[in-house]
């Protein structure tokens, strides 16, 4: 993994970590860097050691965007023959192992879709959101006025979509687009805690729990609790469920697997 020019790539016991590395544009995202990404995220996805990743950004700013040096350029002809942004940046909606974004910094437009297609957010006290797009003539186009209106609602979408504002981490807490916020100090120890507890957990558990959760965004109420039905019962021929029931009755730590 020594091969990256736009990212750091270390790992941590059964934890992957990401780091976009793009300092002299607060970690814009251009082709380079979302093609490495993808690349990333697939040999950790493959490899059978690691049971969880974490995305976050060098610096003070997870990603401050799109590039839009590489972007303004473009014309309609061009972004929809090569299909721009869905050729590189959706890698982190389709892996099965669980994915947590470390937000250092800014996290704005693109940035802010690609921590908001993580399963979940973990930010420094110092850390910005936000979808300026408008500001540029544009949309959001990552997915930005689809996932931020699922997860905080219409009202406060509309607000940052339309407007174009930041809100700080406090705000983003409030209204759950992130699940915890730490000093900047404690963001990247309090994240890979969380991530190697995730990791040390049964693997088809998790990737159940993962894909389980995401279904509730997607169909009804009655339809999703039938999938969670089905994959709960499903767990039941696993040897990892066998282990974890057993070791809770015995009193000790359950060792998995993940068969």
């Amino acid at each position: 993994m020594s091969d990256y020019q736009c990212l750091k790539v270390e790992t941590r016991g059964r934890v992957g970590i990401i780091t976009m590395y793009r300092p002299e544009a607060l970690n814009a995202l251009n082709n380079q860097l979302t093609s490495e990404i993808t690349a990333a995220l697939r040999a950790f996805e493959a490899d059978p050691n690691i049971g969880a990743m974490i995305l976050t950004g060098d610096g003070k700013a997870f990603a401050a965007g799109a590039d839009i040096k590489e972007m303004q350029p473009k014309t309609f002809s061009v972004v929809y023959s090569e299909e721009f942004i869905t050729a590189t940046w959706e890698e982190l909606t389709r892996t099965r192992k669980p994915v947590i974004a470390a937000v250092n910094g800014f996290a704005l437009g693109g940035g802010c879709e690609f921590a908001m297609m993580c399963d979940t957010i973990f930010a420094s006290e110092k850390a910005k959101f936000g979808q300026p797009e408008i500001k540029l003539g544009v949309i959001p186009g990552s997915g930005g006025t689809q996932r931020l209106t699922r997860f905080v609602g219409k009202a406060v979408a509309m607000d940052m979509i339309l407007t174009g504002r930041m809100i700080d981490a406090e705000e983003a807490l409030r209204i759950g687009l992130v699940a915890r916020v730490y000093p900047p100090e404690q963001l990247m120890e309090e994240t890979i805690k969380a991530a190697e507890q995730i990791a040390n957990y049964g693997a088809l558990a998790v990737m159940a729990a993962k894909e389980t959760v995401n279904r509730a965004y997607e169909t009804t109420m009655s339809e999703g609790v039938r999938f969670e039905r089905r994959l709960f019962h499903g767990l039941f021929g696993t040897a990892d469920q066998q282990e974890g029931m057993a070791a809770f009755l015995e009193k000790r730590e359950a060792k998995f697997t993940g068969r």
